[in-house]
């Protein structure tokens, strides 16, 4: 099982959202089964789930003591993929999560605050030896701000080339339980999270080939 944590020291940047929306976006491209962990105290990723309708993906409650082993025994249980959602702060908490990544996404807005507050996320990642990538998210179409901002991140890290777009359908999508790729599956929203949830799994399988051809190459 892979699991993917959402991490960003700043709030309101769409983490819940993204967590929520690639993980059906993982389903529905046949790569499931996927399971949520909610490890914000807000729990509005728990409370999103609780409202839904669909089967999938699964939700596992877990709290921080019990996430090594809730994570070792979902692995048993035959889950491909889990999305962990984290608050918004840089904790040991947090840390002790991302130390359970096998891949960090740091959703950020294109703003010259945000950009500030992505270098403590990036050295959390760093420091836990994970790979990680920027997702710029509530982004104002032709913006020339989010071109500025994706040129910035990118001499942090990599940055997923989908760009989240600052739309209602995603707001309104996590009202009752559904997402973008369920109300409108046709729509411009829709292919914005396919396409993420494209990139983030080739990153994963690419940090994985790139580890063993280094094993080898110590051996």
């Amino acid at each position: 099982m892979k699991t993917i944590v959402l991490a960003s020291q700043k709030g309101g940047v769409g983490k819940t959202t993204l967590a929520a929306h690639i993980a059906v976006a993982a389903e529905q491209s046949g790569d499931g089964p996927c399971v949520l962990i909610d490890t914000d105290p807000q729990a509005s990723l728990a409370a999103w789930w609780n409202g839904r309708e669909a089967e999938t993906p699964a939700f596992a409650p877990v709290t921080l003591k019990e996430l090594s082993g809730k994570l070792e025994a979902l692995d048993k249980a035959g889950y491909a993929y889990a999305f962990i959602d984290t608050p918004p702060a840089i904790t040991e908490s947090i840390r002790a999560v991302v130390a359970q990544a096998d891949f960090v996404l740091i959703p950020t807005r294109p703003s010259p605050h945000d950009l500030r507050a992505v270098g403590s996320t990036v050295e959390l990642a760093v420091t836990a030896s994970r790979p990680f990538a920027f997702a710029v998210t509530q982004a104002k179409p032709n913006s020339r701000l989010t071109v500025q901002a994706m040129a910035a991140l990118s001499e942090h890290g990599v940055v997923a080339p989908s760009i989240v777009h600052d739309r209602v359908d995603y707001a309104a999508s996590m009202i009752d339980g559904r997402t973008v790729l369920e109300i409108d599956p046709k729509g411009r929203s829709a292919a914005e999270v396919a396409e993420l949830w494209s990139f983030v799994k080739t990153r994963m399988n690419e940090g994985k080939k790139a580890r063993k051809k280094e094993g080898k190459k110590n051996v």
